[in-house]
């Protein structure tokens, strides 16, 4: 830690001190948010520090690549479970020239470090589309959509070549199996059956389409789960159809009519059309998110030594160009004003509530907004965003390794071998007994199918969905089909202030001014486009039916002009100052009294004097009290984190149901601050802006607000997309819901496996009775998985 602030680093985020020194007891900070934090959580860092460690050593990713190397990051839909992470980290990383690589299933993002000498990243993504898995760039995202068209092409092609299979099992085989037909047309259609072999080619067509067009992603996840020595749910599912496909064939081969392709179609089309219905669920959460603003800025205008403008891609800027920053744009990168004068709101970067006021000197963050005014800004070292270098730490952290494994396949790394054993053992017992091969074969597909692949392959799926679907209705979106099962552990709730707890606009709270003033103050105002402005022309309300200003002046610390003929100010004392206008002491100690409590203080004067105080504050969200006394109820810690001061946090830190409160963290804090309050913990963190993203993505859980930036919904596993924070709790009450309902599932597959696999290796069932045994139970998954989860 020492030695990074030696270097000129700050000891906690490894931001430059350039943009502050603040001392500690044994290092240096840029702020005193940092240094709070290390003060408070440097116990914990220890135990943070040695899990990153070896997380580090596990994946061979350090936090920045080689000297030469590049890191790409691609988008990876077909990721479904921890061997997926497994399987493509090894696929990456058998490539000549590629570092290491890391791939997360939760977000299906995989980066790597390569050498772009040796491999470029069009390489890359070709080697790690393989096995069914579509890479492509992080940025476009396109592979996502193509698989789900795919997928939906799949099951539509399942269900129509699954009724050509079915057909004749209706017509003829059930029928004959379980002597349903008169004892003549039996006989008949039984002697049609033995006789038919092209009945039978084109049954195992048919079939063979379904099990490897259809089911070509199940057979791709349980190879994967045999290279990566971890079997799954596909795996169990995959033996199931691929046996009852093999004995058929054989079996047709042979001549005899008890051949179970269906067999093989339900548990396909099945399992398909399960995964099929979250993901169309999981789409359609995705549909219902706004459409939200992109920070970032590709262009900037370029300002020549002639005085002259050029639109340039911001990525061709150097440092020490300047670049024109007009109201309402963003400012592209970092750099100092050199010229003109404007407020500029950073609380996309910062997380800082207020509008800050720029002039001559002072340093601009890229990503930032001009408010008001114009500025000439000369671009800074290295020619980068604050915003950029956010995107590029949350894509750092969303491609981090998972490491989460679903409850079916913590279930099948035991189940699965233990049914494949009873099976194979099951077989070679009735052979050491006499019993013919077909016997033993018979008996052990039995076993096999019995065991309900795809009831317990359901379970799960099924189950997330709804808890998708309640989600969806109550205006709360799901990202991440594991994030029920990580909710429920979560014992920390962080959450950012700004736009958070807070609504994130400017209000007036309260005045002093008397009510001609007022008024007087708001059409002068109208004028200006400043966030301040803005609010005491809306609080206020006009004496007059037309325009009474006859002159107007802009200031960078508030405005003045004539109106109705007086002489008006609204601004900062210091505009009062400097224009030789009085301001009694009373005004100046209550404006002092308004800044401590992180509030805005405007005065307000007429002819000379300050007459009072406008108060504007970013007002708390309403039912925020409820939620965070829901949360302590419920046995969770909740922290404050946010970018304003301390002075802003007052109401916050003296509220009972809140335990710790860090203020004054830039974004890169906010990351390195959750990572090490969840040492030993697991965390949710809850915000909205762009400054929350890194913070959203180091979390176990991130919970975006969905009036928020686009990054921050980005970096989330959950987005509360109409605002209202009581849905956090609901999350809480539907990840508990969920899970209860998962474990009815499993719980009742494993009954009916507890009573249906001594059955069959006893020989009292066949196959066809075990199809139908294995039907059943799945329809009462689906059926128990349909019900709503929580009560109205």
């Amino acid at each position: 830690m020492t030695a990074s602030a030696d270097e000129g680093e700050c000891a906690l985020c490894g931001l430059s001190l350039s943009r502050g020194r603040v001392e500690g007891e044994d290092a240096v900070y840029c702020c005193t948010g940092c240094r709070d934090v290390h003060d408070a959580l440097g116990d914990a860092a220890v135990e943070a520090d040695d899990v990153r460690e070896a997380a580090a050593e596990d994946t061979a990713l350090d936090e920045e690549p080689p000297e030469g190397y590049e890191r790409s990051y691609f988008h990876v839909s077909g990721m479904h479970c921890t061997t997926c992470e497994a399987f493509l980290e090894s696929v990456a990383g058998a490539e000549e020239g590629i570092d290491a690589a890391q791939a997360s299933y939760v977000t299906e993002t995989v980066r790597v470090d390569h050498d772009p000498e040796q491999v470029d990243e069009s390489t890359v993504q070709d080697q790690l589309t393989t096995a069914g898995y579509v890479a492509d760039d992080r940025e476009e995202g396109t592979a996502g959509a193509h698989a789900e068209d795919t997928l939906l092409w799949r099951i539509a092609a399942g269900v129509m070549l699954g009724m050509a299979v079915m057909l004749p099992y209706f017509i003829y085989i059930y029928p004959v199996h379980f002597g349903l037909y008169p004892p003549w047309i039996e006989e008949m259609a039984r002697s049609q059956l033995q006789g038919a072999s092209y009945f039978y080619v084109v049954l195992f067509l048919l079939t063979s389409l379904v099990l490897f067009g259809v089911g070509k992603p199940i057979l791709r996840g349980a190879i994967v789960s045999l290279r990566a020595r971890s079997p799954n749910m596909d795996l169990l599912v995959a033996l199931a159809a691929v046996s009852a496909f093999a004995y058929s064939t054989l079996a047709a081969a042979l001549g005899r009519i008890d051949i179970y392709y269906d067999v093989t179609v339900a548990i396909v089309v099945v399992v398909t059309a399960g995964n099929y219905y979250e993901s169309s669920i999981k789409k359609r959460a995705m549909g219902l998110l706004s459409e939200l603003g992109d920070e970032q800025v590709s262009e900037a205008t370029l300002l020549d030594p002639d005085g002259s403008t050029t639109t340039v891609d911001v990525s061709d800027l150097t440092e020490g160009d300047r670049v024109l920053v007009r109201t309402g744009d963003r400012i592209p990168v970092d750099g100092t004003v050199v010229d003109g004068t404007g407020t500029v709101d950073e609380a996309v970067v910062t997380g800082e509530s207020l509008p800050v006021s720029k002039e001559h000197g002072d340093q601009v963050v890229g990503g930032s907004a001009l408010s008001d005014g114009s500025l000439t800004i000369a671009v800074g070292e290295g020619a980068t965003s604050s915003i950029d270098r956010v995107t590029n730490l949350l894509w750092n952290l969303q491609s981090a390794n998972s490491g989460v494994q679903k409850l079916a396949d913590r279930l099948a790394v035991i189940f699965v071998p233990t049914v494949v054993v009873l099976a194979l053992g099951a077989g070679i017992t009735y052979l050491a007994l006499g019993a013919g091969p077909t016997q033993a074969v018979l008996i052990s597909l039995t076993v096999l199918l019995v065991s309900c692949p795809c009831a317990l392959g359901l379970a799960t799926p099924l189950a997330v969905a709804s808890g998708i679907r309640d989600a969806i209705e109550r205006s709360i979106v799901v990202f991440d089909e594991t994030v029920f099962e990580r909710f429920r552990g979560v014992d920390t709730v962080v959450f950012d202030k700004t736009g958070t707890l807070t609504t994130g606009d400017l209000e007036v709270t309260e005045t002093t001014a008397p009510e001609n003033a007022l008024a007087a103050a708001a059409a002068l105002e109208r004028r200006s486009s400043h966030p301040v402005a803005t609010a005491i022309a809306d609080a206020f309300d006009s004496e007059w039916d037309g325009d009474p200003v006859e002159a107007f002046e802009s200031h960078t610390n508030g405005v003045s002009g004539t109106v109705d003929g007086e002489s008006i100010v609204v601004g900062h004392p210091d505009l009062f100052d400097e224009r030789g206008w009085t301001v009694s002491d009373d005004v100046r100690e209550r404006a002092a009294a308004v800044r401590e409590q992180g509030n805005l203080p405007i005065l307000v004067g007429r002819d000379g004097e300050s007459e009072g105080v406008i108060v504007l504050g970013d007002q708390p969200r309403a039912g925020w009290e409820e939620t965070v006394t829901g949360l302590a109820d419920r046995g969770v810690d909740v922290v404050l984190l946010t970018g304003d001061e301390n002075e802003a946090t007052a109401t916050y830190r003296d509220h009972p149901a809140i335990d710790q409160v860090f203020a004054g963290v830039p974004p890169e804090g906010k990351a390195e601050t959750v990572r090490r309050l969840g040492a030993g913990r697991t965390l949710a963190m809850v915000g909205d802006g762009t400054n929350d993203g890194p913070a959203l993505a180091s979390a176990d859980l991130g919970i975006a607000l969905g009036s928020g930036t686009a990054i921050a919904v980005d970096a989330a596993d959950v987005a509360i997309i109409d605002d209202d924070l009581s849905s956090l709790e609901t999350v809480f009450d539907l990840s508990k819901a969920t899970g209860t309902r998962v474990k009815q599932n499993i719980g009742w597959a494993f009954l009916y496996n507890a009573v249906a696999i001594p059955l069959a290796l006893s020989g009292m069932l066949n196959p066809l009775f075990a199809a139908v045994a294995m039907a059943a139970s799945s329809i009462l998954v689906v059926t128990n998985s349909s019900r709503p989860l929580l009560e109205e």
